[in-house]
């Protein structure tokens, strides 16, 4: 299916700061649409049905999935998420380009309808920040943290097969250059360029 709009997708494992960035992003880049996703998961802190997510329970979630309504959908953290396949392919027919907010399954399930979509893979500086800023949002319990750390690992592990890949230390550094990714894909973000600048980072979290 080729449309007038880019289409750029972020993933994260749980932590790593991928909805900060986008946030920014938007805010920066006010030509950007984005497709707020669908999850069964429920509201953290100040989320708002529609604006961060679209609030749903499993049975309607999985009624959707049926009616072939999304793009692409994951079982993550034992809640489900979905983006809406009417969103993302009246935006990008607009001639808008769109950026998905998701994770690493479902990024890689859109890359098989848009080949030409561009992958980002926002990677944490190490294990122990990653770590720090779980228990540091102070939303989930000890047990749930552990997991998502657990799951972090497999996670990570997936990053070659992005396009880009940036490393959120400093999110001022990360946001610069997830902008240059929208505006120029610029070859020193590949993941090979990332890995040969940033070799220490990838053997901590065995990238190497």
């Amino acid at each position: 299916m080729e449309l007038p709009g880019k289409l750029f997708v972020v993933a994260a494992p749980s932590g790593a700061g991928k909805s900060t960035l986008v946030k920014a992003l938007l805010q920066h880049e006010p030509h950007l649409a984005v497709s707020v996703s669908h999850t069964t998961r429920a509201p953290r802190g100040q989320e708002r049905d529609g604006v961060e997510y679209h609030f749903t329970n499993v049975e309607q979630f999985l009624q959707m999935v049926d009616a072939g309504q999304f793009f692409e959908h994951a079982h993550v953290h034992g809640n489900w998420y979905g983006t809406s396949r009417r969103s993302v392919e009246t935006l990008l027919a607009a001639g808008k380009d769109v950026v998905l907010e998701i994770d690493w399954q479902g990024a890689l399930q859109i890359r098989t309808l848009f080949p030409a979509a561009m992958l980002v893979f926002i990677l944490p500086p190490s294990w122990d920040e990653l770590a720090q800023r779980l228990r540091g949002r102070g939303e989930d319990a000890a047990e749930v943290i552990a997991q998502r750390l657990s799951n972090a690992r497999h996670e990570v592990a997936q990053a070659s097969r992005f396009d880009f890949v940036i490393i959120n230390g400093s999110l001022d550094k990360a946001l610069a250059e997830l902008r240059a990714v929208v505006r120029e894909q610029p070859e020193a973000l590949r993941f090979a360029a990332q890995r040969s600048n940033h070799p220490d980072v990838f053997a901590a979290l065995n990238l190497a």
